[in-house]
């Protein structure tokens, strides 16, 4: 594991983060329809997964054979996905310019028909489920892909989420790897005041799972248990639990509760991206 991690210059990670905050400000402002504080929160995992090569994955072929397969679940809250997908060649950088514009593909929440999206990214709770499905159907092929799953903590009051929790123990899908949003902040408030499902990493290791928390902003400690996760061989499903702000980077969303519906003005990105956070 340390020769292949070596081969991963974290600080360029560390920079492309920072790119993505920024553009995905960016196509708020093009687009406040968009969920911004969600998709702020989850950065650093989609950095890792795409720029660190722990995905396998072919931008100009997106349902190549033999990549891994990434399940978006909050989708909402992936918008960071579009400048990170026109960045990496899934399509044209210019598509960023026509977010929610009539005649684009990229809309307030994504479709499956975006380059890059692999499943239908609507109601919530579902994006595990088909992941337990997938990753099922690819061992039972014995194919060698993963299948990474990502999920926000607001979701996780959905019963169907536990329904693929208990069904991924069971069948021993040990190609899945699930990488929660913690951003403890659904649409209504604080996760905790909705449903308390605190402490998670204990309900996950009561249904066998392997289970890793981390510092969700932190690109070295992710990617060091993403690597990991994608090489080690055990028979069990895996779970990072990544602890995230909501609306991380921007003082006004992190620090409200109902920060799920709140837009910005294009004068406070130009004055985020100018470095007044």
């Amino acid at each position: 594991m340390e020769s292949f991690t070596s081969k991963i210059d974290l600080a360029i990670l560390e920079e492309r983060a920072k790119w993505i905050w920024e553009q995905t400000l960016l196509v708020h402002k093009k687009a406040p329809g968009t969920r911004i504080a969600s998709s702020l929160s989850p950065i650093e995992i989609l950095i890792c997964l795409f720029y660190g090569e722990i995905l396998n994955f072919n931008p100009k072929v997106p349902f190549w054979e033999e990549r891994d397969r990434f399940i978006i679940s909050k989708a909402h809250g992936s918008i960071a996905m579009y400048p990170l997908l026109a960045d990496l060649g899934f399509f044209d950088m210019k598509e960023l310019e026509n977010v929610c514009q009539e005649g684009t593909f990229l809309g307030s929440i994504p479709d499956p028909i975006i380059p890059g999206y692999e499943t239908v990214n609507g109601s919530l709770g579902h994006g595990l489920g088909v992941g337990c499905g997938i990753a099922l159907a690819l061992k039972k092929q014995g194919k060698n892909s993963k299948v990474f799953v990502m999920v926000g903590d607001g979701e996780l009051c959905e019963g169907s989420n536990w329904e693929a929790i208990m069904f991924a123990a069971h069948h021993r899908i040990d190609n899945l790897i699930l990488v929660v949003d913690h951003n403890k902040t659904c649409m209504l408030g604080p996760c905790k005041q909705v449903i308390d499902y605190y402490p998670l990493s204990e309900k996950f290791a009561a249904f066998n799972w392997d289970v890793h928390e981390v510092d969700g902003h932190n690109i070295k400690e992710l990617y060091t248990i993403l690597l990991k996760y994608k090489n080690i061989e055990e028979d069990k499903p895996k779970v990072i639990i990544a602890h995230t702000v909501k609306g991380k980077g921007v003082a006004k969303l992190e620090k409200s509760p109902l920060s799920h519906i709140i837009s910005l003005e294009p004068e406070e990105i130009d004055n985020l991206i100018q470095g007044d956070r």
